[in-house]
């Protein structure tokens, strides 16, 4: 099996441009504590079923959310391993910014000459 570390930008993109919005943040927390119908989702909403349908359209998009069907019903869960994926890349931001602030401090930390 290859498991997949490197993003296309266009991945990226579509992972962040999902995680702009409130709703579907809140989305991916719930269905990351457990599976949960389209339906289930809608009824927390201030929101017509299919506005949800769509927020949940975009973050299947991004590979955050897997939807399945069983029945009538569309199953939503978190994809632990794409939020992983995006994890890692903050991650790596994260290294690059705080090797810049620490040579940074080292350079205003030597003595002037």
């Amino acid at each position: 099996m290859v498991v997949q570390t490197e993003q296309t930008d266009g991945e990226i993109d579509r992972v962040f441009q999902a995680l702009a919005a409130a709703t579907r943040r809140d989305i991916l927390a719930r269905t990351i504590e457990q599976e949960l119908s389209v339906s289930e989702l809608a009824a927390d909403y201030d929101m017509s079923f299919a506005a949800v349908q769509k927020h949940v359209a975009v973050l299947e998009a991004a590979g955050l959310v897997i939807k399945r069907a069983e029945g009538r019903e569309r199953l939503v869960r978190a994809d632990p391993a794409m939020i992983a994926r995006a994890r890692a890349l903050l991650s790596r931001y994260e290294d690059l910014w705080r090797a810049r602030i620490d040579r940074l401090d080292a350079l205003l930390a030597e003595p002037e000459a």
